[in-house]
């Protein structure tokens, strides 16, 4: 017998048209955001030699291929949208499924299309020193209605804007790698850590774990597996082919950073990216401008991937039952998630009226943690089903299973150590609001199929 939902989901389906250049821009463009502005200087830092931060940011992606290669495979399992709210269905954790996707719509997927476009609009200010409060509020909500309409229209002309918008993004960033190598001091690398900085292992430590929200994001592509062609052979390469490129572009950014720019001054700059530009002789004095236009070409890449992929989740939700069924609808003419995404739109719009970007950061990186580490367990479940048949398989599974469960665990005992408090009240939240929300989808799921 049929639910509401199905019978919405019938009247349109969204159908696989994003090629591997698409799907790696999503990946990419969503992994390369405005985190690599700030994490140079708190590598920097963290790490205490030169040398040190670069070997840092090269584990800090090396560590990311195991959770990838994970990702791969379940995408290719699973080749429907919804990513991680998918991957707990299948392996049998519905309500931990539902918590997942309840989170992010409440929690985190508007606010992150909430803090970039404040981002972006902040950046603006400084071509327009008169945009100031009211009007960066206002800048940020037009840049939402903006991204939303497009990705609401066509799913290829998005397609196409986040492939060109990805590719422009990069094109600064190994500029400074090419004409940097030129400029650089080789002798500032070798210097070796001060006196009191961390060293050895504990420096390691410290260095890899300030990188690894700058090497976060490749997931987005496989909210969108579903829509992605020949995703059996197009999932695994979007996600090795996305970390190859940014542990790339990181480990250059740092390499020509640490040889134009001492270590201490690095590490005291709130504005690395610029200061590193300032350093090239032959630009100079335009680094502060070139370094604001990179920061609105790299966050509007990081905003329309997520305006284009998040909205697949509360889809999927809402095509099993566990969603309001209206999230199911695809719009007949331009074959997207068109309510999903109004939906979004709207919610971010009100954040970004009621809270200022300082209020929306960082607040739900412990969920964020928690609902990785619950993933990468799916793995051990996965593999005991008859029926598991990933189109591709992850080497040595268990072993990088481990690797990903251990790394995620570390940053989530830090996490918890430095907001222990914002942590419980967003586990208790979550809990108290997200358990009696699945009983109620639960519940009107099956009395409308009991119903019919």
């Amino acid at each position: 017998m049929e639910t509401r939902n199905e019978t919405i989901h019938e009247q349109g389906k969204l159908k696989r048209k994003l090629g591997l250049g698409a799907a790696l821009a999503v990946a990419v463009g969503t992994t390369i955001g405005s985190g690599i502005f700030s994490s140079l200087a708190e590598v920097a830092g963290a790490s205490g030699s030169a040398l040190m931060m670069i070997v840092s940011f090269v584990i800090g992606g090396l560590i990311m291929i195991p959770q990838n290669l994970l990702y791969a495979e379940l995408a290719s399992a699973y080749p429907e949208d919804g990513g991680q709210y998918t991957w707990l269905k299948e392996a049998g954790w519905r309500p931990v499924a539902f918590l997942n996707g309840w989170l992010a719509f409440w929690a985190t997927d508007p606010s992150t299309c909430s803090v970039m476009s404040l981002a972006i609009a902040s950046y603006l200010a400084f071509f327009i020193p008169a945009l100031t409060g009211i009007g960066i509020k206002v800048v940020a909500i037009l840049l939402i209605i903006g991204f939303t309409t497009l990705h609401y229209r066509s799913v290829e002309a998005g397609a196409r804007f986040q492939a060109f918008i990805t590719s422009l993004k990069l094109l600064p960033f190994f500029l400074l790698v090419g004409v940097g190598l030129f400029y650089m001091n080789t002798e500032l690398i070798s210097v070796p850590a001060a006196a009191g900085a961390p060293v050895g292992i504990a420096a390691l430590l410290a260095g890899v774990s300030a990188t690894t929200w700058s090497y976060d994001g490749a997931i987005g592509a496989c909210y969108m597996a579903g829509e992605v062609k020949d995703p059996d052979k197009t999932m695994p390469k979007v996600m090795i082919y996305c970390i190859a490129i940014v542990i790339l572009l990181y480990a250059g950014l740092s390499t020509i950073a640490a040889g134009l720019i001492p270590l201490g001054e690095l590490a005291a700059s709130d504005a690395p990216i610029a200061l590193a530009f300032s350093k090239i002789p032959v630009i100079g004095s335009t680094a502060g401008i070139i370094t604001a236009l990179m920061a609105i070409v790299v966050i509007m890449g990081s905003v329309s991937g997520a305006t284009m992929y998040q909205p697949r989740l509360e889809y999927a939700m809402a095509k099993d039952g566990l969603w309001y069924s209206r999230f199911a609808e695809v719009h007949p003419k331009y074959n997207t998630p068109s309510f999903a995404l109004m939906a979004q739109a709207i919610y971010a719009i009100i954040l970004v009226c009621v809270s200022g970007i300082n209020d929306l950061l960082g607040y739900f990186t412990f969920i964020c943690l928690v609902k990785n580490m619950l993933v990468f367990c799916t793995m051990f479940v996965h593999h005991k089903k008859a029926d598991y048949n990933p189109g591709w398989k992850c080497p040595a599974w268990k072993i990088m299973t481990v690797i990903a469960i251990f790394a995620n665990g570390i940053l989530l005992v830090s996490t918890f150590m430095w907001a222990r408090n914002a942590a419980l009240i967003a586990s208790g939240v979550a809990l108290v609001t997200g358990l009696p929300a699945y009983y109620f989808f639960d519940k009107k799921n099956r009395t409308a199929a009991d119903g019919n």
